[in-house]
């Protein structure tokens, strides 16, 4: 059975129920590791997935609720759950860099252990495996055409980002030694600024087509060539309409 066979929504929701697996396992693989490891980058990080968590739990109630017919109350269907549950994805981004950076400024001026060497080998196979996760749930959402799969996806990528900062602060932590223990935590700030980046890039489609945005200009102009190729080619047909022949674009 292909994609044609499967309704969007049902492949979105396949899609989010992995990213939810995968983070579940990770929030407590880093959490556990940033508690015995002295990283605070880290437990960052674990914080981050269990954002992940929530936003796609968000996600998939939304997916649910778009998958639902047509009624009397809502003639138009309830494809508009998708978009909502973009925007709800996004504010828990915010919500998740809010935190990292409040508690990045706190534990900056707080002395501290240098983070454990192990904890870069853990950051590494989390890297792979929320870019792989990344890369492949985009693509789900770029065949679907589902704005709330891209932002699920860019999700598992600000994990990933977060992942990268915990590493290059730890690296910088272990190479200086004693009086450096601070670049971990200043490697989960950094890692909040680029997820409430990340957040407002998910958010800004996700209110357009809340809004009804119209069209760029381009999209409108490649409409009307088809058209026009489309009327060119009906008025060379003669149609029939009550009993006398037409020419109709």
């Amino acid at each position: 059975m292909n994609h044609i066979d499967i309704h969007p929504s049902s492949i979105a929701i396949r899609t989010t129920l992995y990213g939810i697996a995968v983070s579940l396992v990770l929030i407590f693989v880093k959490g556990i590791s940033g508690y015995l490891g002295h990283s605070y980058a880290l437990i960052a990080d674990a914080t981050e997935s269990g954002a992940d968590i929530l936003s796609s739990g968000l996600l998939w109630l939304g997916l649910r609720i778009a998958m639902k017919e047509p009624d009397e109350e809502h003639p138009y269907g309830h494809g508009k759950a998708e978009p909502l549950a973009a925007i709800a994805v996004s504010l828990f981004l915010i919500g998740a860099a809010t935190w990292i950076a409040y508690h990045s400024i706190n534990f900056i001026g707080t002395p501290h252990a240098l983070p454990k060497s192990f904890t870069l080998w853990i950051l590494l196979i989390v890297i792979a495996i929320k870019e792989t996760m990344f890369r492949y749930v985009l693509s789900v959402g770029n065949k679907i055409n589902s704005q709330a799969v891209k932002a699920d996806a860019h999700h598992h990528r600000s994990d990933a980002i977060t992942s990268i900062a915990a590493f290059i602060g730890i690296s910088i932590a272990l190479i200086g030694g004693k009086g450096y223990e601070g670049a971990d935590d200043w490697a989960a700030l950094v890692a909040s600024a680029l997820i409430f980046y990340n957040a407002i890039v998910i958010l800004k489609p996700a209110l357009s087509e809340i809004m009804d945005k119209a069209p760029s200009n381009e999209i409108v102009e490649k409409v009307k060539d088809i058209a026009a190729v489309f009327c060119q080619v009906i008025e060379r047909l003669p149609i029939r309409i009550n009993d006398k022949k037409q020419l109709v674009c």
